[in-house]
């Protein structure tokens, strides 16, 4: 597709692009802008229907949107701004340098202006910062023929009209109907007769996390947003509720990874900055791991005396690991789904211990006779059976007990996942390996 771009546009054959362009889905035509010259970026835009721009602008890249705003003059920037929908503008200012910001500012009348620095007033990652404006208000007064000519008058730039939001005076928030039951009430009715008034609503300034759980609980296309008066200020939308969803997995599958959280995407980021917010976290478990050293070097008479005992360090030290992440990563995500609470930890932690036990046995009886058989020392198999045992029951306890305390000191549990709960389950896992052996081998 973008060789056909590529081509159309050194060929000048602009009556073929605008056809050709004309046949594609917005979503696919902010793709195509991606590796194109500024100039060959403006010449499409240029070409493009201007309701059209705007919806493909919204869906482009935010190298692509800053290079268009940077070449486009103020009589355009001022066009696309005024098809943009208001969540969706705020949004590309925030991912733009001073200076484009300054000049996207600048083309705005008094009012616009006005509203956007108040949506980049509220906190990042909080539902004012996420919400858009642009929605429809009825009143419990009107009837419902009433309320379908407001939605036709007032519609055509809303981001939805499915969900129309009842207000009273001064804006408070009294109830939402949504269109379908509309359709289905007399005209005659009046919205304060059919409107649900039990309302699932969120403030300006609460999480996007708590937003995104609202929206998978409650399968919302749009949530209201008051203020601490309770008056309608913006709702939030599904799709801005899924990019949400997106970046928060995104950033627990990076904390999970002992990785420090990134904005950009993979491709995006420079090798300096990927190197910048992995070292740390390495630097830490790398550190760490000296403790594991220290008790090895405690031993060493046991195991120069025994040099078998070796042989087995590695394998117990993963098999702890192993479940230790195993535990962790289930925790985790089901506190991340609301499905587990701190509340819950004895409950989660007897499961936990039951399952281990379940586990260490089966893995100490095939080990057990795989040793037996291979070295013919009953004593050595035991020593490995049962270390076994106790560091599955270790690692799956502290699997799925760290998470909860993280949860409870007000830390994302995502931190405690594979590389910390490895970290912690190798010392442990030694230390109780060379004491078993002292105790069944008297070494």
């Amino acid at each position: 597709m973008n060789e056909t771009i590529r081509e159309l546009l050194a060929q000048r054959h602009y009556g073929r692009l605008r056809a050709y362009l004309s046949e594609l889905n917005v979503v696919d035509i902010a793709a195509l802008f991606l590796g194109l010259s500024q100039e060959d970026m403006v010449l499409l835009f240029r070409l493009l229907p201007k309701e059209t721009a705007a919806d493909t602008f919204s869906y482009m890249e935010s190298e692509a949107q800053q290079s268009l705003c940077e070449a486009m003059n103020d009589v355009e920037l001022r066009a696309v701004l005024d098809e943009l929908a208001m969540d969706d503008t705020v949004d590309m200012l925030e991912e733009m340098p001073a200076n484009v910001v300054k000049k996207v500012l600048q083309s705005c009348d008094m009012q616009y202006r006005k509203s956007i620095n108040q949506f980049l007033s509220y906190p990042e990652d909080s539902a004012g910062s996420l919400m858009t404006i642009e929605l429809v208000d009825l009143k419990s007064s009107m009837t419902v023929g009433q309320a379908f000519d407001h939605i036709r008058r007032t519609g055509v730039n809303k981001e939805t009209i499915y969900t129309c939001y009842v207000i009273g005076d001064n804006r408070v928030l009294e109830g939402v109907v949504t269109v379908k039951t509309l359709l289905l009430a007399d005209k005659e009715t009046l919205i304060g007769e059919i409107m649900e008034t039990n309302i699932i609503y969120v403030h300006t300034l609460d999480d996007q996390e708590q937003i995104a759980y609202l929206f998978g609980k409650y399968d919302f296309l749009a949530l209201p947003v008051v203020d601490t008066e309770n008056r309608l200020v913006g709702i939030i939308t599904i799709d801005d509720a899924l990019d949400v969803i997106q970046e928060e997995n995104t950033e627990d599958f990076e904390k999970m990874a002992a990785i420090s959280p990134s904005d950009d995407s993979y491709l995006r980021t420079s090798v300096f900055t990927h190197a910048k917010k992995r070292i740390v976290w390495l630097l830490i478990l790398m550190l760490s791991a000296t403790v594991t050293g220290t008790i090895i070097t405690k031993y060493e008479d046991a195991f120069a005396a025994i040099p078998l005992l070796v042989a087995f360090i590695p394998m117990i030290m993963d098999t702890g690991g192993n479940c230790g992440s195993q535990s962790s990563t289930l925790v985790i995500r089901g506190m991340a789904l609301n499905e587990i609470a701190p509340r819950d930890a004895l409950r989660v932690w007897f499961k936990e211990i039951r399952v281990a036990l379940l586990v260490g046995v089966a893995l100490a009886l095939v080990n057990g006779l795989r040793i037996f058989f291979q070295y013919g020392s009953f004593l050595m198999a035991a020593t490995v059976g049962f270390t076994l045992i106790l560091t599955v029951c270790l690692s799956k306890s502290l699997g799925c007990i760290l998470p909860i305390v993280a949860k409870r000191l007000k830390v994302d549990p995502a931190i405690m996942a594979a590389p910390i709960i490895t970290t912690v389950v190798d010392a442990c896992s030694i230390f109780i390996y060379f004491n078993v052996a002292l105790l069944v081998l008297h070494v």
